[in-house]
């Protein structure tokens, strides 16, 4: 019993002083390889757009406000598990290259208990991606795409006049509606018609050379109305200058935006489908993978930590460089998977909440044979 006692007493101090070791590293090497990446990602980006920045003719300051500002949060948003992935290789790699992780086990620690300062740390990373994907990243991606959209890709949010395409939209289950173009700035459009349909039948119709948003009265102002209601073979035809209709569409709502999806906070997200998928409108898996990658992308910060660790925590000839190596080849087999899921939810028929949790499933099998066959 003395002896059982006196045991616990120096081995507890020794685990916890083992524990902010592994953090430690674990936190600095991370950081240290974001820093170092986003210098090069700037360098790269900068060199490719100077002559974007160069016609827009802001000074160099507002170059960093209204555009880097937004860009390096987005690139660590993109990057930031790889950033994990390769920190825990490289410092735990070097650990086992100095014979630090024989020594740790040899001393009668579990390979499991040396896990845990890794999953504390993997999963404290994962709590900080959650919640700046939620909140953070969105606002810097509405900080980066508006520079984009205004100053370097060829059209802009700001206006839709010259677009050959009529825009189509779906206000409610039965009800739908059209404009030959929208002016964001001016919130107008022209050549409107609307149909309310019943019992795959159209009940009315409604047809207008213009279509102005009326900020008073918060609806949608309409000039120059012809108003057809339809009652079998029968049909009333009503003209009227201007009237005012109430729709369940916003100017929001027709803003030609490709980066939309980006740009929302998650809860603002959620509420925009909800309300897409009640106007009954198409194309929304684009928007639904986006939310449920959100969450699965901090749950794939665990997995390749506890993935790292057990690549790099043997002792091997090659070192560092075959760690590194393999790790790189683990990197891009998750990328191609990913990329894979995305592409047919978006262009086919497979489930948005299966395709961004899948590259996590797969690799979740991945991690535990790793785990199984690692010596300990």
């Amino acid at each position: 019993m003395w002896f059982h006692n006196s045991f616990s007493f120096t081995f507890e101090p020794f685990m916890r002083k083992l524990d902010w070791y592994i953090l430690k590293k674990l936190l600095v090497t991370f950081f240290f390889c974001m820093f170092l990446f986003t210098l090069i990602a700037v360098a790269v980006d900068s060199s490719e757009k100077t002559d974007d920045f160069v016609k827009s003719g802001l000074a160099t300051s507002q170059i960093i406000t209204q555009y880097y500002f937004g860009f390096v949060p987005y690139i660590w948003g993109l990057l930031f598990p790889l950033f994990v992935f390769i920190a825990v290789i490289w410092f735990t790699s070097r650990m086992a290259a100095r014979s630090e992780v024989i020594a740790i086990l040899s001393s009668g620690t579990s390979y499991d208990r040396f896990l845990r300062p890794y999953l504390a740390g993997g999963f404290l990373l994962a709590l900080m991606l959650w919640l700046a994907s939620r909140y953070v990243i969105p606002r810097a991606q509405e900080i980066r795409s508006n520079f984009q959209s205004t100053y370097i890709d060829k059209y802009g949010v700001k206006s839709d006049y010259g677009r050959p395409s009529t825009i189509y939209k779906r206000s409610d289950p039965n009800t739908y509606v059209g404009f030959r173009y929208y002016d964001t700035s001016s919130k107008s459009a022209g050549g409107f018609y609307l149909e309310r349909v019943r019992a795959n039948k159209v009940v009315y119709n409604l047809r207008a050379e213009t279509m102005t948003w009326d900020t008073a009265k918060k609806n949608w102002k309409l000039s120059s109305v012809t108003e057809r209601y339809i009652n079998g073979l029968q049909e009333t035809v009503t003209k009227k200058p201007e009237m005012n209709l109430n729709l369940n569409i916003k100017p929001i709502d027709l803003r030609n935006d490709e980066y939309l999806k980006d740009k929302l906070n998650t809860p603002d997200l959620k509420n925009y489908i909800r309300m897409e998928e009640l106007r009954g409108s198409e194309g929304l898996n684009t928007l639904r993978v986006e939310l449920y990658r959100r969450s699965a992308t901090p749950f794939t910060v665990l997995l390749l930590t506890m993935i790292g660790v057990v690549v790099s925590s043997r002792k091997v000839r090659g070192g560092s460089g075959l760690h590194l190596a393999i790790g790189i080849v683990i990197a891009v087999v998750f990328i191609l998977v990913d990329r894979f899921s995305t592409v047919f939810s978006i262009k086919g028929d497979f489930p948005p909440l299966v395709a961004a949790w899948l590259p996590n499933v797969f690799f979740g099998g991945v991690a535990y044979w790793l785990y199984r066959i690692t010596p300990k």
